[in-house]
C-alpha cells in the first residue's frame, strides 16, 4: 500500500513538471517550439520569452557632470528638491504626443560608466492599456529639482555683445527698448536659466533684435516660442534593465 501512495505522490510530482509557469506577470512573445516538439530541462533555446508590460521601466544616462552640478545646486539651496523622495517623471512618445500618466524615478545608479562617463537612472510609471512597448524609445523629463528664483528666457532673446557679456533687450512701460545685462546659469531646451537681470513680467524681445536699439520706440507683439527639448536623444522603455532620460522645463522657476 505504501509502495502504491510512493508511485502516485512520484506521478503527481512528475505531472506537476508538464506545466511551466511564468515567475512574472506580463506578455509572451513567439514561441520557439511547436506542440508536441521535445524540449529539455537544459537546453539553450527558451520556449518563449515573457515581457512585464504593466509597469515597464524607463532608463537614461545623465552625465557624470550633470550630476555633480545638480548636488552642488541642492547643496547651496538654489534647488528646491521635489516632495517626497522620488522625482516625478513624465514621458514623451515618439510621435511627439504626451503620455497620460506621470511615473517617478526610482534609482540613480552610484558608479559612472568610464567609456560614456555618464552615471545610469532608471524610472517606473503605469502602463495598464500596454502603450508602451519593451524596446521603444521616448523622452522623459524628470523633475529632480526647482530653481523657483530662475526665470527661463527664450535663446533667440539672449544675444551677446562684443566682450561676451549676455545681454537681452526688453520692451518697457513706455513702449521704449532697453538693454540689460543678465547672468545666465545653463541652457534648459531651447531656453537660458536667467539668474538676474529679468523679473517676471518683463518683455523679452525675441524676434527683430538686429533691427531696433536702446531708445526705439515699438510695438510690442506678445508671441508663444515653442518648448524644444532640453535632449533630443530618444530613450528606450527596456524590460528588465533600461537606462533613464531628460527635457524641458517650465517656462518659470525653472527645474531639473
Amino acid at each position: 500500500m505504501a509502495t502504491a501512495e510512493a508511485a502516485v505522490e512520484t506521478a503527481r510530482i512528475n505531472l506537476g513538471y508538464t506545466r511551466i509557469t511564468s515567475p512574472i506577470a506580463g506578455r509572451t512573445a513567439t514561441s520557439t517550439v511547436t506542440p508536441g516538439a521535445l524540449v529539455t530541462a537544459n537546453q539553450t533555446t527558451a520556449l518563449t520569452t515573457v515581457q512585464q508590460i504593466d509597469p515597464p521601466y524607463i532608463g537614461v544616462t545623465q552625465p557624470s557632470a550633470e550630476v555633480l552640478w545638480l548636488k552642488r545646486e541642492l547643496a547651496a539651496g538654489r534647488l528646491v528638491r521635489n516632495g517626497g523622495d522620488a522625482a516625478r517623471m513624465r514621458i514623451v512618445l515618439e510621435d511627439g504626443s504626451r503620455y497620460g500618466r506621470d511615473g517617478r524615478l526610482q534609482f540613480t545608479g552610484i558608479a559612472v560608466n568610464p567609456t560614456t562617463g555618464a552615471i545610469t537612472l532608471r524610472g517606473t510609471l503605469p502602463n495598464p492599456d500596454a502603450l508602451l512597448l519593451p524596446g521603444m524609445y521616448v523622452r522623459a523629463v524628470i523633475k529632480e529639482g526647482v530653481d523657483e528664483a530662475a526665470l527661463l528666457a527664450p535663446q533667440q532673446g539672449i544675444t551677446r555683445d562684443a566682450v561676451g557679456r549676455a545681454t537681452a533687450l526688453i520692451v518697457d512701460a513706455q513702449d521704449k527698448v532697453q538693454r540689460r545685462a543678465v547672468t545666465l546659469s545653463r541652457a534648459v531646451g531651447n531656453g537660458w536659466v536667467v539668474r538676474e537681470g529679468l523679473v517676471p513680467g518683463d518683455r523679452l524681445i525675441v524676434d527683430g533684435t538686429q533691427q531696433v536699439r536702446p531708445g526705439d520706440k515699438v510695438h510690442a507683439v506678445v508671441v508663444e516660442v515653442p518648448d524644444a527639448p532640453a535632449n533630443q536623444t530618444r530613450r528606450r522603455v527596456d524590460d528588465p534593465s533600461p537606462e533613464q532620460a531628460f527635457g524641458n522645463a517650465p517656462a518659470q522657476g525653472a527645474a531639473r
